[in-house]
């Protein structure tokens, strides 16, 4: 099965030098975009695979294309090939979900390189795993989840362990793709009686995407005020203070563990305030627009021998299953 491969570039020079520099022993059918619009009516009408994409090009450029990606759903992997090598226009498409960036002229020991290194040469194998994955394997993959989950929160248990002298307790996380409604009732189940404060940090990197979501119970807060040698007293401005501060800790270790496993680099959006001394209901009522159908991953962390309880949610995208199916089918290659 051929792997269907789609170039854009408004030089015809340098989408037959592209073409030209893939593996002569992968098996695929190229299709050519001469701009960015035209790129999107061939996503739609072939469904590629793999897309190659230039960044300056008339009508809609490059970061139009990913951006069009992104808000509408298209699957397709993508790989931008640019002549401007500024370090801002590399991390803006990266942020914007391409997995990777090439170097005008294109370099063809550099391509191989990168596919190699994504592991999409052999995408119509995977394709395959991809599906057996996701349609008859669901308890494997969840288990798969779980252990990369595993390893990402014992990171940042030990280091909140080590910044606050304690022992963390480390639960088995939960992970399930739950419904717009099933996450309303899944948050509201963490501690419906419970006054609560949130807060939540946006993710991407890589083709994934999603929110991570923090909840603290309010009755934490002055045992983890002593634990962070805060002795004054406390008001909403110095819990939120402690909030952003454990929620740096967790949500940036985590996700780094999760980036270090999966082979892909997330960007982090600045935290926003869901809600402060409120019923969880309530805070998920006031945030019921923020979240879709989406990979739940939770995980409560506690404190032994202190009244914390914290619990962390990453909720990933629905338009990220696909890619991290494709990741997870490339870590079980042999």
């Amino acid at each position: 099965m051929s792997t269907l491969v789609l170039i854009c570039d408004d030089s015809k020079l340098a989408r037959r030098q592209l073409a030209r520099s893939l593996p002569n022993d992968w098996d695929i059918k190229v299709e050519f975009a001469e701009h960015g619009i035209d790129c999107l009516e061939k996503i739609k009408k072939f469904s590629p695979e793999i897309l190659f994409l230039d960044l300056n090009m008339p009508q809609m450029d490059g970061y139009g294309v990913l951006e069009a990606i992104r808000d509408q759903g298209l699957n397709v992997l993508t790989v931008v090939v640019s002549g401007d090598i500024q370090p801002n226009a590399h991390q803006r498409v990266i942020e914007l979900g391409a997995i990777d960036f090439i170097r005008k002229p294109c370099d063809a020991n550099k391509l191989v390189e990168i596919i190699e290194h994504h592991g999409i040469r052999d995408r119509a194998i995977r394709e395959s795993l991809v599906h057996k994955l996701g349609e008859q394997l669901e308890p494997e993959l969840r288990d798969i989840y779980q252990e990369l989950t595993n390893v990402a929160m014992g990171q940042a248990g030990d280091l909140l362990a080590r910044l606050l002298n304690v022992f963390v307790e480390l639960p088995i996380p939960n992970v399930n793709v739950l419904e717009v409604s099933e996450l309303h009732m899944a948050l509201q189940a963490i501690d419906a009686s419970a006054s609560t404060s949130g807060v939540c940090q946006g993710f991407i990197g890589g083709g994934v995407s999603g929110e991570a979501l923090l909840l603290l119970n309010d009755s934490s807060f002055k045992e983890v005020a002593s634990l962070m040698n805060y002795h004054g007293e406390l008001n909403d401005k110095i819990e939120l203070e402690l909030l952003m501060d454990i929620s740096n800790i967790l949500i940036g270790a985590i996700l780094t563990g999760l980036s270090k496993q999966l082979d892909m680099s997330f960007s982090q959006g600045h935290p926003v305030v869901l809600g402060q001394h409120c019923d969880v209901s309530d805070l998920v009522k006031a945030n019921k627009g923020r979240w879709q159908r989406t990979l739940a991953i939770e995980i409560s962390y506690g404190i032994e021998n202190h009244n914390i309880n914290c619990d962390l949610m990453l909720l990933f995208t629905e338009d990220s299953l696909k890619t991290l199916k494709y990741k997870v089918a490339y870590l079980l290659e042999d």
